[in-house]
Order: C-alpha cells, then sequence, then structure tokens
C-alpha cells in the first residue's frame, strides 16, 4: 500500500485506514469468523444460517451487515429471500492479501459435528424439493421446461461446443438429469461409452425409454447423484449437466464430486440460466436457484481444482440468457 493511499479522500468519503480498521474489527469477532468458515464454498439464506449456528435472526443480521460493509461476504437474491457467500475477491482490492490469508486460516479449521449436520440437513431438504417435484411432474417434464427454454434454441451450439473438446478416443461420457433422453439420444449417437445418472427414478425411466426407442443398447443407467457415482466409481472424460445444476442442492458440492469423477484432462460441460430475477421458475419449474452468475462458477470450479475454458452466451425471447460453460481437470 502506498503512502498515497493511506491519505483522506478529498471527497470525504472513509480514506484508506479507516477501511483497514473496518475489515479488522469486522475479523475481530469469534462467530463472524465462524460465519466466514461456514461460507467457504456455499452459499446460505438468513434463516439457514440460524439453523447452523443456532443464532436469532436479528443477532446474525446484525454480523452479516457488519461483514458486508466490510466487503467480506456478498449477497445474492433468490426471489424473496437473500443468500450470503464470501465476497470474490479482486485485483483492486487492497486488502485482497489479508482477506486471502484471514480465508486460508479459517478454512483450515474444522466445522463442528452438529454444525456439518445442520448442513446435511439443509442440503436434504432443498434436494426433497426438487425430486419432489419432478415427481409430481413427471408427465408434464417438458411443458414445464419449455416455460423457460425450449431445446432446439441452443442445442446446436451445445454440439458444437462437444465437437470442439479435445476428446479422447475411446469417450466415455456421462450426463447428469438426462430428464426426457432427448440429449441422451444424441449422445448415444456419438459415443459408445454413456452414462445416464439422475437421482429421480421416474426421470431415470423416462430416459431409458427414450434409449431403447432410440434402438441404442450401449447405456448405462445409474440411479443417484455424482456421490453415487464416485461410490460406483463412474469416471468420464465428458460430464454434462443441461439446464440441470439448478436443481441441485450443493452446486459447490457437486464441482468438487464432478472433479473426482473426471479423468486427467476431461471436461465438464454445464449448460444453464444466466442469474435472473424470475421467482416463478421456482413453483412453476422446480428451480432451487435463479441461474448462476459467472462469478459463481468461476469460484466453484477453482476451489474443485478446474480450469476455465471456452463459454457460449445465448438470448432468449423470453427475458432468459443461456450460458454453456466448459471445465477442464488438469493433465498431470
Amino acid at each position: 500500500m502506498t503512502a498515497a493511499s493511506l491519505q483522506t479522500s478529498a471527497t470525504g468519503q472513509p480514506d484508506a485506514i479507516d477501511k483497514l480498521s473496518e475489515l479488522h474489527k469486522a475479523l475481530a469477532d469469534s462467530l463472524r469468523l465462524q460465519i466466514l468458515r461456514l461460507l467457504k464454498n456455499e452459499s446460505f439464506g438468513v434463516l439457514e444460517l440460524c439453523r447452523i449456528i443456532d443464532i436469532r435472526q436479528s443477532a446474525l443480521s446484525h454480523h452479516l451487515k457488519i461483514l458486508a460493509t466490510a466487503e467480506l461476504v456478498s449477497t445474492r437474491r433468490e426471489g424473496n429471500s437473500i443468500f450470503y457467500r464470501r465476497a470474490l475477491l479482486t485485483e483492486d482490492d487492497v486488502y485482497a492479501d489479508i482477506k486471502r490469508s484471514v480465508f486460508e486460516h479459517i478454512d483450515g479449521l474444522p466445522v463442528a459435528r452438529d454444525q456439518l449436520k445442520k448442513i446435511g440437513q439443509i442440503q436434504l431438504e432443498r434436494s426433497q424439493l426438487s425430486l419432489s417435484f419432478f415427481k409430481r411432474n413427471v408427465d408434464k417434464f417438458k411443458e414445464k421446461q419449455g416455460l423457460i427454454v425450449e431445446r432446439s434454441h441452443y442445442a446446436a451450439t451445445l454440439h458444437d461446443m462437444i465437437a470442439g473438446l479435445n476428446l479422447p478416443t475411446p469417450t466415455h461420457a456421462l450426463e447428469v438429469g438426462p430428464g426426457e433422453g432427448h440429449l441422451l439420444v444424441e449422445l448415444a449417437a456419438k459415443f459408445q461409452h454413456l452414462t445416464a445418472l439422475d437421482n429421480s427414478r421416474d426421470m431415470l425411466e423416462m430416459s431409458r425409454a427414450a434409449i431403447a426407442a432410440a434402438g441404442f443398447d450401449h447405456v448405462d443407467f445409474l440411479l443417484g447423484d455424482t456421490g453415487v457415482a464416485i461410490k460406483q466409481k463412474v469416471y468420464a472424460d465428458l460430464i454434462i449437466f443441461d439446464m440441470v445444476l439448478h436443481h441441485i442442492s450443493s452446486p459447490a458440492k457437486t464441482f468438487k464430486e464432478v472433479a473426482a469423477l473426471l479423468a486427467a484432462g476431461g471436461y465438464l460441460l454445464v449448460i444453464d440460466l444466466s442469474n435472473h430475477d424470475q421467482d416463478w421458475v421456482r413453483e412453476s419449474c422446480g428451480d432451487l436457484w435463479l441461474g448462476f452468475d459467472d462469478g459463481d462458477l468461476d469460484h466453484w470450479s477453482n476451489k474443485a481444482g478446474l480450469q476455465a475454458g471456452q463459454s457460449s452466451y445465448l438470448g432468449l425471447r423470453n427475458g432468459f440468457q443461456i450460458k454453456m460453460r466448459v471445465f477442464q481437470r488438469a493433465v498431470f
């Protein structure tokens, strides 16, 4: 930090020393450090954090305000709820080194067992909401999905991105959440080793029927999530989430599990919505998250040891934007 940066601003704004003092005051509290530890990878709503820490909402809001003022956490609106996450560190943040050092130290501390249990319960509740939606709407899936986007709007771009990847021969591809099986059938025509993974039994059966109708018999079907795939040792060169990530309870955890499933040099392809404010999709389409911004995806991929690659963005007539992002596991 230069001497000039320590001088008081002529506009009357807080000078660098005041901001530095504010930052250290925000960090000088064990509960606020605990909050930052919990937000290592995940984002939580206020009520969720209240459950995890066992604290009144008014008291938690006070601490979150202090952390937000010190630019240690950032917020994201999900419909009527506000979710908190750690602030992403940027090059123009003069205190980035201090924050990075603090984050590294608290990340080495264990999370209390009872808090881990509560986090697991929250993630399970999120998953149950999504599963419940698909169970109720299994026969209306195409209609519900069509409220947001139709596959024909982005299918050609998706296949162009797959064709542009440096995939080995033979390739093992894994589609997570194949739904009615439209993309799965297209992938079956490209790859001789293909797995469909879905935690909804009903949706998995729809995919199985689509593959059978197309005359393919080389697709494996696995009921569960990426955690189950790890237990079953289903490793892949290409893993695809086609409009699925916004239904998953913990995207950050999923990125880490995907990294464990990818072969060296393997690719993760995420097709999803950019961040939006159309809250009606929660009830109508079963979405847990209102899209994602690139900062979230880059943060989760970086923590999982994946490198960001090419991307493509498509605007849609109904106000949504589709993003396609490629991430790669390093070649060792």
